[in-house]
């Protein structure tokens, strides 16, 4: 195998890519190796030379390789914007590109998926889908960094691209003049002198564009070749340079065995790129019997680190599994939250809370194989969506319930307003508190109205019941004073001497009974005054000895003017009903006790039983005329 075979690098940090076999030579001279092994060899000196080839297009391209790669998977919006602005304003920017394709992919599905969530929303709320336009600040400052980017990586590009024509075409004017050498009709010493100075014309004739840069190389080494056999005529130069190049080639080797030894397979094979750049761009041959002896030797110490490199890689692909295993388990998590829904609104806002916390786990299970990335991605995104989707439903459905809601509520807003300066408080006050009730049981409305209309209403309310609350602390006070006078008055009844003169007196109490009647009402918290007023009424009855039922017609009389003079009618209603109540029962009564002197049909009217059976029918006949004289009174009123 020649020792200008070269390989094809690539960043410590990228996935390992399958690279198919394009290197000639070492299938020609391994044929005692398996074809297996022959690719795998195939792979990692095609990964080098294809990084090798990139750096020499332009060296700022080297620096690729010192910047880290982060993890933007799990990187918020922001945090990929703040990278993206450092990356362009402190690094070269020929040598970020592929930490900006990252970038930019990861910015662009997160914000997408932000979009559709925006969306959903707009539509749910009624939007019509011809309308919804979203921005954000962050989006704008992300376009500008990669505006930025893109301006300087096509001005450094332009800056280059007639350079790498340039070189490119003074290279291969180098090849043809080493290829002119050749049988020159000169003293050797002139012509190696002109070699040297050919060589180190290549060494700085500058970068070339990276496609050209395999077969340049390859052609500068192979017409070198030849020129040294050429030297065979002068063989002291020849085996000059051979022994030089051999010492330089025997250090690349030995450095390359320490890094097979090196446990940082990324660093290690970084340099090993270097080193085979070295071995390529800047010695050239050694002697023939040295060649294939040190070539095995440095593909022995590359393919040992290439090895330890894939046996990390296979490590990694372990842990990329792991993760595979964590994130589709947290895609099933969400699929089955969003099978089982919830069915209020705290419920949803629970279940929201814990697809937070799964997508914060998601982001945070690091990476996956690169072959189920762009799916499990996809398969995550859709289970999201798919739990909003169902959440919006409930919430587009929610809204329609808290719409007609809000219709109730205005409607009890009209009632309240329009009754709110209604004197009628009879009405009024048990119309007013249904309201309040009916308002307590409507549902939720609307966020932005429910405030809104909730003064609306409360002020309404407060109007009507300010107004009534000082009605009765007036009439509260007229009533307090009431209390006092009937207090007075109630002194006065009880201290009062008759003068045994009945109509006198019967005159004298009838005028104690207008005097209290005129004070007027009491709070109802003090009518106790009322039942004392009637004891001091029986009393003085007792003492003019005044038929019974005449005393009870004149305190009734007395009773019917206070339930009379009150705006609620309802006492007077139930005094009425009490009454025809009482008459009821007295029938009954009387019904019954008639009843029972047929059981007394062979006995004589003298006998005790039946006289007191008799008794008891004229006591509740006489009952029975008092009351309904009172219920024809209460009837008088209506």
């Amino acid at each position: 195998m020649s020792e200008q075979d070269n390989l094809h690098p690539v960043d410590g940090n990228e996935e390992k890519q399958s690279i198919a076999s394009t290197s000639e030579e070492i299938s020609q001279t391994q044929n005692t190796t398996s074809t297996e092994d022959v690719k795998n060899e195939d792979v990692v000196f095609e990964e080098i030379e294809a990084s090798n080839a990139e750096d020499a297009e332009d060296e700022g391209n080297n620096d690729r390789h010192t910047i880290p790669f982060k993890e933007y998977d799990t990187m918020s919006l922001e945090a990929l914007v703040i990278e993206l602005e450092k990356l362009v304003s402190s690094e070269k920017v020929q040598a970020i590109k592929e930490h900006v394709d990252g970038i930019k992919n990861e910015f662009n599905s997160k914000f997408n998926t932000l979009i559709d969530e925006k969306k959903e929303e707009f539509l749910n709320d009624g939007g019509n889908e011809i309308d919804f336009y979203y921005s954000s600040p962050i989006q704008k400052r992300f376009k500008d960094a990669y505006k930025e980017y893109r301006g300087k990586l096509h001005a450094h590009y332009k800056n280059i691209e007639n350079n790498l024509k340039s070189n490119l075409d003074n290279r291969l004017q180098i090849i043809e003049e080493i290829k002119g050498l050749i049988n020159v009709e000169e003293n050797i010493n002139t012509t190696y002198k002109h070699f040297k100075d050919l060589q180190e014309q290549w060494r700085n004739a500058g970068p070339i564009p990276r496609d050209k840069y395999n077969n340049a190389w390859n052609s500068y080494h192979h017409h070198v070749e030849i020129f040294y056999d050429f030297l065979h005529l002068n063989r002291d130069l020849r085996d000059l340079d051979f022994k030089h190049n051999l010492d330089l080639k025997l250090k690349i080797i030995e450095r390359a065995e320490e890094l097979a030894q090196d446990d940082d397979t990324n660093r290690s094979f970084r340099e090993l790129q270097v080193l085979h750049k070295m071995w390529k761009e800047e010695l050239g041959p050694v002697s023939k019997e040295y060649r294939e002896e040190i070539w095995n030797r440095f593909k022995a110490a590359t393919k040992i680190i290439h090895n330890k490199r894939q046996a990390y890689y296979d490590q990694l692909d372990l842990v990329y599994e792991k993760n595979l295993e964590k994130k589709t388990e947290i895609i099933e998590k969400i699929e089955a939250l969003t099978a089982t829904g919830a069915k209020s609104h705290n419920g949803w806002q629970s279940k929201i809370k814990e697809i937070e916390q799964l997508r914060e786990a998601f982001f945070s299970a690091g990476k996956v194989p690169l072959k189920v990335n762009e799916a499990t991605w996809a398969k995550f995104k859709e289970a999201v969506r798919a739990f909003n989707r169902k959440k919006n439903v409930f919430y587009k459905d929610l809204k329609k319930e808290q719409f007609d809601n809000l219709q109730k509520k205005l409607e009890l807003i009209k009632i309240a307003e329009a009754n709110k300066d209604n004197e009628d408080t009879e009405v009024t006050t048990p119309l007013m508190k249904k309201i309040q009730n009916d308002w307590k049981k409507i549902g939720h409305v609307p966020r932005k109205d429910s405030d809104k209309i909730w003064k609306q209403f409360k002020a309404a309310c407060n109007a009507y019941f300010d107004k009534l609350h000082a009605k009765r602390n007036a009439e509260n006070e007229v009533e307090n004073q009431a209390f006092k006078a009937k207090s007075e008055l109630l002194d006065t009844i009880k201290s009062l001497e008759l003068t045994n003169n009945k109509d006198t007196d019967l005159s004298t109490i009838k005028t104690q009974i207008t005097a209290w009647k005129a004070i007027g009402r009491v709070p109802s918290n003090k009518r106790f005054i009322e039942g004392k007023f009637n004891k001091a009424l029986d009393e003085l009855f007792k003492q003019i000895k005044i038929d019974k039922n005449e005393a009870e017609l004149i305190k009734f009389e007395n009773k019917l003017d206070e339930l009379n003079s009150t705006e609620d009618t309802r006492h007077l209603d139930n005094e009425r009903l009490f009454i025809r109540k009482k008459i009821d029962e007295i029938k009954s009564e009387i019904n019954q006790l008639e009843n029972n002197l047929q059981f007394f049909t062979n006995v004589k009217d003298d006998n005790p039983l039946v006289k007191e059976v008799h008794a008891n029918i004229a006591k509740h006949k006489d009952e029975l005329k008092l009351w309904k004289t009172k219920l024809s009174k209460i009837k008088a009123l209506y």
